[in-house]
């Protein structure tokens, strides 16, 4: 366990106020940013301590999105993607604004409903460099792009790849009409089966 400064104390918990929810060291919380037009922030609690006064503060591991990386938000990341960066340190427990889930990604991939307390995280985020780990992800598709869990994507049956329809040259109702799918690689091998 680590170690109080004189006059602190390590609490096990802290409730949000106004609500029924008791946010525990582990927990993601969202942090009332200082600007209200933005988003809140995502931050995963790390300690929660209070002082003599009773000031409870929380040290918190801040989530980034992708617009605020280096590199900023590209294709492939999906509207609720955070990365968990090396960026630590104290808030306020009253800029708490409620609790949310970061979930795996191939959790998330799996959720049947998506709510607006869930979020990912497939990258670990080093906010002093601007470097990712893994540094590298499975890219799908003509377009070799890694996998954004918000589009649609459909599998071949030939070669179990996946694609985007729009890669494709189909609109999206037209790709979940299809059964099977053959992308063109593998539609035009069976084309040349069938002439034999």
């Amino acid at each position: 366990m680590a170690k109080t400064k004189p006059g602190k104390k390590d609490l096990d918990s802290y409730s949000i106020k106004g609500t029924n929810k008791v946010v525990r060291v582990g927990d993601c919380v969202l942090m009332r940013p200082s600007d209200s037009d933005k988003p809140p922030y995502v931050a995963k609690v790390d300690r929660i301590e209070a002082d003599h006064r009773n000031n409870v503060k929380v040290r918190v591991q801040w989530y980034y999105r992708p617009e605020e990386s280096v590199g900023g938000r590209r294709q492939f990341h999906g509207a609720k993607e955070l990365f968990l960066s090396d960026h630590y340190d104290f808030q306020s427990a009253h800029t708490i604004e409620g609790k949310c889930i970061v979930h795996s990604f191939k959790n998330y991939t799996k959720l049947e409903n998506v709510g607006p307390e869930d979020y990912f995280c497939r990258f670990d985020y080093k906010a002093a460099t601007g470097g990712f780990t893994p540094d590298r992800v499975a890219v799908y598709c003509k377009c070799e792009m890694p996998y954004n869990p918000d589009d649609l994507m459909v599998q071949c049956e030939g070669c179990k790849d996946w694609f985007h329809p729009i890669c494709m040259g189909m609109t999206i109702e037209e790709a979940k009409k299809l059964d099977p799918f053959l992308c063109s690689d593998c539609s035009s091998e069976d084309d040349a089966k069938r002439t034999f």
